[in-house]
């Protein structure tokens, strides 16, 4: 039907006669996937900026400041000091509070409180920018053929995203003041999905598909989207390695307290546990990725350059990526040496979303 629908209007657009006894067909929109591309791909840099503050959010210990989740009504924060004590109230009753924070000033609740408000309110705000410019393409049949479905799914995987904010959240609001590792992991794993499905969308609408790859081209292909999955497994570390503060122990390299492998790596029982409560066990899972991944993108770099017939795309992302991927194991390994700066940590965070974008894009590349 949208194919129908183009060569109509070129038809109607393409005959003067016509546009002057057709004006309502005349008017109709045409796909517009530039104007798409550039709007995902400004939603995508206000997710980036979603996952930066999301991490100062956990640095600095304010995600659970703000008790209840009011999709509508907390889109205002405190306007008087009637409303800062309220809202004070509430905190004073977590466990956060009681066992952690007991004797905060009011002051210094409100330092944390506007790093989750900022958080929460950076959400609403992304969730309107794609909501309003998707409703507006769509009635103007701006949106190409096969990529509606596609928008509505990201659409629905943002309203997922708030709410398992909301469930990651209340996990650190009953007996222990933090928030569940693996609910938090869930919830920055499931914002790279959205960021990576905005992305490759925004990809396709600008570089259509390139000719059939040979049988070396769709080798490399299946390896640049093996490294692709090897950062995504390298940000759920990541996120383990904060949900439990891993961070702050161990803060030697290369050695973890002079052992390359440190003995205590499977002191919990049952064995499988240590993967996601042992401090040990979890940096090393983050730093053996880093390792993996240092060996595994030089290799895609090396296959995607000698790869006759490669876009030009793919040859400048592969560069792109090993650069960043260097950059970005420096940032970590000073992130552990200076036991986690709130700058550098945050920094660090920031490059592990390049990173993911880079490789995005060099699988979208090679497809």
């Amino acid at each position: 039907a949208w194919g129908w629908q183009a060569q109509w209007d070129n038809h109607v657009m393409g005959s003067p006669s016509s546009v002057l006894a057709a004006p309502a067909a005349a008017s109709l929109a045409t796909a517009r996937p530039r104007a798409v591309a550039a709007w995902l791909l400004a939603c995508c840099a206000l997710v980036f900026a979603m996952i930066v503050v999301g991490g100062m959010t956990r640095l600095t210990h304010s995600g659970l400041s703000i008790t209840e989740w009011q999709p509508i009504v907390g889109t205002l924060p405190p306007l008087s000091e009637a409303d800062w004590a309220v809202a004070f109230s509430k905190y004073q009753a977590t466990p956060e509070y009681q066992l952690v924070n007991h004797g905060m000033a009011l002051a210094d609740f409100k330092g944390i409180f506007w790093w989750e408000y900022f958080h929460r309110l950076l959400g609403r705000l992304i969730g309107v920018v794609f909501f309003v410019p998707l409703a507006w393409f769509a009635m103007r049949r701006a949106i190409p053929a096969g990529y509606g479905g596609k928008l509505v799914g990201i659409f629905v995987l943002g309203g997922l995203q708030g709410a398992m904010g909301w469930y990651m959240v209340k996990s650190g609001l009953v007996d222990d003041p933090r928030v569940s590792q693996f609910r938090l992991t869930a919830h920055l794993l499931l914002a790279f999905v959205i960021l990576g499905a905005m992305l490759w969308v925004a990809l396709s609408l600008l570089a259509p598909a390139r000719a059939a790859l040979d049988a070396r081209g769709r080798a490399v292909r299946r390896f640049a989207r093996a490294v692709l999955a090897l950062v995504v497994v390298m940000i759920g570390t990541g996120g383990f390695v904060a949900g439990i503060r891993a961070g702050f122990a161990y803060n030697t390299w290369p050695l973890m307290n002079g052992h390359l492998v440190p003995p205590e790596l499977f002191v919990i029982e049952p064995w499988w546990r240590n993967f996601f409560y042992n401090m040990a066990t979890v940096q090393f899972d983050h730093r053996l990725m880093a390792y993996v991944l240092a060996i595994a993108v030089p290799v895609l770099w090396w296959k995607v350059r000698t790869l006759p017939g490669a876009a030009p795309r793919a040859r400048t992302g592969a560069t792109l990526l090993l650069a960043m991927l260097a950059l970005q194991v420096g940032l970590g390994i000073a992130t552990l040496l200076l036991v986690v700066p709130l700058p550098l940590a945050a920094i660090h965070q920031a490059g592990a979303v390049l990173v993911f974008a880079l490789a995005v894009n060099v699988a979208h590349a090679l497809r």
